[in-house]
């Protein structure tokens, strides 16, 4: 599955995800390439609808599938549960090579209290088998944040666990919508830069915890030393203190 994030996507495409699959291995090996904007849905306090654009960008005429999933975090996942919330028009369609299709997007179920996340699947169907072709396929997840009515922030809090050799960044939301955390360096008190594993997913949901693994250092740090956390949310820059909790 191929995961999109506003962080990272440069400043200059971030409205636009272009998912260009090259050919694998020889003649053989044909590639489709499709572009989704926007590439995250946001609905408003009273919005019921809204759409986003998928674009053939490729030679050959595509089919794909559209499906809608409730979207959670726990245990550091992010698991995606079939939903009714969310009515997708076409579910199904055809896009000839350079043509459009319009998605519409249909909420039947507005939050109540904090935000509520969903995702949209947008696979593709392969073709027909052809001999000595390969056909590749994608699939595409786009976010769907809709906002609740209240007025509502993100509250992340982080702090430091260690367990075993290794160590953790955790930051837990007690907000009511979500946030969004990139290019985390995390330096000890003699100037070692600390990067975290970069295939942890940068959204932190509301009410959620996301945990990030630290690279395995030759020396950690004590569990008694407070360290500096460097990184960029959509509220801005974060650049704080961090210390060492018992894990959970």
């Amino acid at each position: 599955m191929l995961w999109w994030n506003s962080g990272s996507l440069s400043a200059a495409i971030k409205l636009v995800a272009v998912v260009f699959l090259l050919l694998l291995a020889g003649p053989g090996a044909i590639g489709q390439a499709l572009s989704v904007l926007p590439v995250n849905v946001f609905i408003s306090p009273g919005q019921k609808a809204t759409s986003l654009t998928v674009t053939n960008q490729g030679s050959t005429e595509t089919a794909i599938q559209i499906r809608p999933y409730a979207w959670s975090q726990k245990d550091n996942g992010d698991p995606l549960d079939a939903t009714g919330d969310v009515v997708l028009s076409p579910p199904i369609a055809r896009i000839a090579p350079g043509a459009t299709q319009v998605v519409r997007l249909i909420l039947r179920q507005s939050p109540e209290s904090r935000e509520a996340t969903y995702r949209i699947l947008i696979d593709q169907i392969p073709p027909p088998a052809e001999p000595g072709t390969v056909h590749v396929v994608l699939r595409l997840s786009i976010p769907i944040f809709v906002k609740p009515p209240v007025r509502a922030f993100p509250d992340v809090q982080f702090h430091l666990e260690r367990d075993g050799g290794q160590i953790y960044l955790v930051a837990v939301n007690a907000g009511l919508i979500h946030e969004v955390i990139r290019n985390i360096e995390v330096t000890t008190s003699d100037g070692a830069k600390l990067k975290p594993s970069s295939s942890t997913s940068p959204y932190v949901l509301s009410g959620a915890t996301r945990r990030w693994q630290i690279a395995a250092q030759d020396a950690l740090p004590s569990t008694s030393e407070t360290l500096q956390l460097t990184a960029h949310s959509d509220a801005g820059a974060i650049d704080q203190q961090v210390r060492f909790v018992p894990a959970r």
